[in-house]
């Protein structure tokens, strides 16, 4: 079997473009692993929104995501595009779905094998779906986050590329927050660290919940000590990279994975992350941050922060967290797939 024998279709959400302009992690690595599977040669048909960008066949029923097209509907979106994927299956070797549980439903209407990647459990009210479908092909992206009684084939960690965040040498004196503003991501953590700490703090991301944002969040923005400067793209977090000396990642429920954790070490950035989930499977504690367990230690390990060898912070993602990395573990699982699917053949 070479790769160009088999072709496959990447099923990516449509809630942003792929890959996203500012905020979109599950398109973010749809995209990395379309471009990286391509780059090896394979056949890739990249299911997602028409303004996509790739290098692959890219198929689109929806014109924008529906975050950023207000007259979406986005039920409407996500099934016409999922139905869309689906009612092409005949045409691929392999379905790579990046879409959470929804897809599941389709699976077994269909011959081609289904690969679905686990992003994440977003409520456990979705779980009954993961159960009814646990026979299927699923990877994880952390070792932490899995659920009971499904067939995992592996673990594939996220991959970044890292031609976009270039080293940066020296950062300078700022604590910086990237991700959405919303309670599970602590960014009332990350202004009390500040405080008590006299840092300078920069926020950026898109506001995911607008009551925690106007009470915990906005009263403390002074433009001087606390900014806010909204979402930012790849050049926004390049130059907070730039001038941060820590990324602080107080997450307050277990982390699925973090791809701002990757991207921050990549650019050689220590990150000081709340030891919840998958954050000690991508931070190497005294090596590339720290791992805390609530306020007063994230305080206290910040005059550590010189210790961090930027250097190593890069060198640790190109060895676990790139593309290149990423679609190594994927090419391992779909040879698996493979091998299975032809065992049952008659």
């Amino acid at each position: 079997m070479t790769r160009s024998d088999k072709k496959v279709a990447v099923l990516s959400p449509v809630a942003w473009r792929t890959p996203p302009r500012q905020y979109g992690a599950w398109e973010t690595v749809a995209s990395n692993l379309t471009e990286g599977l391509v780059a090896r040669g394979w056949d890739v048909t990249l299911f997602a929104t028409r303004d996509s960008v790739t290098s692959a066949h890219l198929h689109a029923v929806v014109d924008k995501g529906y975050e950023e097209d207000s007259t979406v509907d986005p039920k409407v979106a996500e099934y016409l595009h999922i139905s869309g994927a689906f009612a092409h299956a005949a045409e691929f070797d392999l379905i790579h779905s990046h879409y959470d549980f929804m897809a599941l439903t389709y699976t077994r209407l269909v011959k081609t094998p289904v690969l679905t990647t686990i992003h994440s459990f977003s409520s456990p009210k979705i779980m009954p779906v993961y159960q009814k479908y646990r026979d299927g092909y699923f990877v994880s992206i952390s070792d932490s986050d899995r659920a009971a009684g499904l067939n995992y084939l592996a673990t594939v960690y996220n991959g970044i590329d890292l031609s976009l965040y270039p080293l940066q040498e020296s950062g300078g004196d700022d604590l910086i927050f990237l991700g959405r503003i919303h309670p599970d991501k602590g960014v009332h953590l990350a202004i009390e660290v500040a405080r008590l700490s006299g840092r300078r703090l920069i926020i950026a991301g898109i506001i995911q919940d607008e009551v925690y944002y106007r009470k915990q969040v906005k009263p403390h923005i002074d433009d001087q000590n606390i900014r806010y400067i909204g979402p930012v793209g790849v050049a926004g977090k390049n130059e907070l990279f730039a001038r941060g000396c820590a990324l602080l990642h107080l997450n307050t429920i277990p982390e699925r994975f973090g791809l701002v954790l990757a991207e921050a070490n990549a650019a050689g950035v220590p990150v000081i992350a709340m030891d919840l989930g998958s954050c000690r499977e991508v931070i190497k504690h005294g090596q590339t941050g720290f791992l805390i367990d609530n306020v007063t230690e994230a305080v206290r390990v910040l005059e550590r922060v010189p210790e961090i060898d930027r250097r190593a912070c890069r060198t640790r993602v190109q060895e676990h967290f790139s593309i290149e990395t990423m679609v190594d573990g994927y090419e391992r699982v779909y040879a698996t797939i493979f091998g299975l699917e032809a065992k049952r053949q008659p």
